[in-house]
């Protein structure tokens, strides 16, 4: 090679390390777009309890079940949104236009305020959860899909660091909206209280659409006419009786389908076997929002100046412990655990000290039952525990899900994580309604209740161990903890 061809050579080769090295620009409006989302997601959630029960008079019961009933729904419409991206619209297009019903549930949310009576207020109510529901849930596992399609794959080493950045801009956003709507609410009414949340949600979208020009495309594999999980697998599901001794379930699809298809529908399988663990994980997680609250409102609360901690603004706790945390982990706990640190081994233990904290919540609601009058900042104790779970749980299925998937079924795999989390809400939507039927309203906040939970995700979280020795990574980085 010649001279000025090496220096050339060289010199590519440290344009390309160095770019390698760079997260690609158009991550920001990524980011900038989820925490203008999760402010008004979260906005909305953080005070949706105690509105019910304040508000529209609901028993504790009733608005744990109704509260779990909707974040169920939310979470069952990234199915629906991975389809239609993966198989239609494309993830940019999806995220835009579904956009625009999310900012028109808080609309009609914030317009509930407005009529005097309770049965209207209902209705707005039901109207617009239903709204942020579909919105939410079916952009959502098209957002964290869109940021790693920015990453080359000379720049998987990267997505570590970005999947953690991208929980961290979701937690700066739900911090935001967590302090500020109570303080709204307070200050002017639930009207702004649930309409300012609608404005950060119209932003989100305009920033979306800054970076339109930038992002990444990944066609939809009706462009591609690469076929989908559900049409493989239901195409093998049909001809199961027809499959050749030795042949595998999947292998009765391969009549049809290409082997590139039926291998990328079969990378999910083993997959799926590990999430069917996770929605106990979202049973325990998801009720910080409604019978941890309800505990809250038996409690103290504390005072700083003009400010309150309350059982609304102690939800913020999570979102800014997620962000000490998530660099302590990510850039130094990880590193120093070296191949323990899988991805597995790392949900595992979140899925233990998530039951942990159940049983210190528990120890709490003794002694509120025994009269002690506790102050609110108690509760900060089980939220540094469940939030550390969180981190060990929720960043590294999301990282796990993306680096599992082969690359056209990410959104389908991404849709399939957060369908865990419904089925996790609609466990404690279904049990709060059995175990409520004589049990009054108080029945969906005890420490028998708390203890049940604690018990049943011990057991789970063993079984996951189990579950998780036997199963073999297709990312030989992540099998090594890297």
């Amino acid at each position: 090679m010649r001279a000025q061809d090496q220096a050339a050579a060289a010199a590519g080769d440290a344009t390309g390390n160095a770019a390698s090295r760079r997260w690609p620009s158009q991550v920001w409006f990524i980011l900038g777009n989820e925490a203008a989302e999760r402010f008004s997601f979260y906005g909305v959630r953080g005070i949706l309890t105690l509105y019910m029960t304040s508000v529209l008079l609901k028993s504790e019961s009733d608005a744990t079940h109704i509260h779990h009933l909707f974040v169920s729904a939310n979470y069952f419409m990234p199915i629906l949104g991975a389809w239609v991206a993966d198989r239609f619209w494309g993830r940019y297009q999806t995220i835009f236009w579904i956009s625009l019903s999310y900012c028109l549930g808080h609309g009609v949310m914030a317009l509930g305020d407005t009529f005097q009576g309770v049965d209207a207020k209902i209705a707005c109510l039901y109207a617009g959860l239903a709204l942020i529901a579909f919105g939410a849930g079916a952009i959502k596992p098209c957002v964290s899909a869109l940021m790693g399609d920015q990453f080359r794959t000379d720049q998987n080493h990267l997505l570590r660091k970005a999947f953690a950045g991208f929980y961290w801009a979701i937690n700066v956003g739900s911090t935001a909206g967590l302090l500020a709507t109570p303080i709204i609410r307070k200050e002017y009414g639930y009207g702004w209280a649930f309409g300012v949340p609608g404005i950060a949600m119209a932003l989100a979208t305009f920033v979306l659409w800054l970076g339109r020009k930038r992002y990444v495309m990944v066609p939809p594999a009706r462009k591609t006419r690469t076929a989908g999980f559900f049409r493989i697998f239901f195409h093998a599901l049909s001809r199961r009786n027809e499959r050749k001794p030795g042949e595998s379930f999947w292998d009765g699809a391969r009549s049809r389908f290409s082997d590139a298809e039926v291998d990328a529908a079969r990378s999910v399988a083993p997959i799926l076997s590990i999430f069917a663990f996770a929605p106990i994980f979202w049973s325990l997680f998801d009720q910080t929002f409604s019978t941890w609250v309800l505990q809250g409102a038996r409690m103290v609360p504390y005072s700083i100046g003009r400010f309150t901690v309350g059982p609304e603004t102690m939800l913020a706790a999570n979102p800014i412990l997620v962000m000490i945390f998530v660099p302590i982990l990510t850039w130094l706990v990880y590193p120093a655990m070296g191949r323990f640190a899988t991805p597995l081994r790392r949900m595992a233990l979140g899925m233990f000290l998530a039951a942990f904290s159940f049983v210190v919540v528990a120890v709490m609601q003794t002694r509120i039952e025994a009269g002690e009058q506790l102050s609110i900042l108690w509760q900060l104790l089980p939220y540094v525990i469940i939030t550390v779970a969180e981190v060990l749980f929720s960043t590294t299925g999301l990282e796990f899900a993306f680096r599992e998937a082969a690359a056209s079924m990410k959104s389908t795999i991404t849709g399939i994580w957060w369908l865990t989390v419904c089925l996790g809400n609609l466990f404690v939507s279904v049990l709060t309604s059995a175990l409520a039927g004589g049990g009054g309203e108080d029945a969906a906040v005890s420490t028998e209740r708390f203890l049940l939970y604690a018990g049943m995700t011990a057991v789970v979280a063993v079984l996951f161990s189990i579950a998780a020795s036997f199963y073999r990574y297709r990312d030989a980085a992540a099998a090594m903890g890297k």
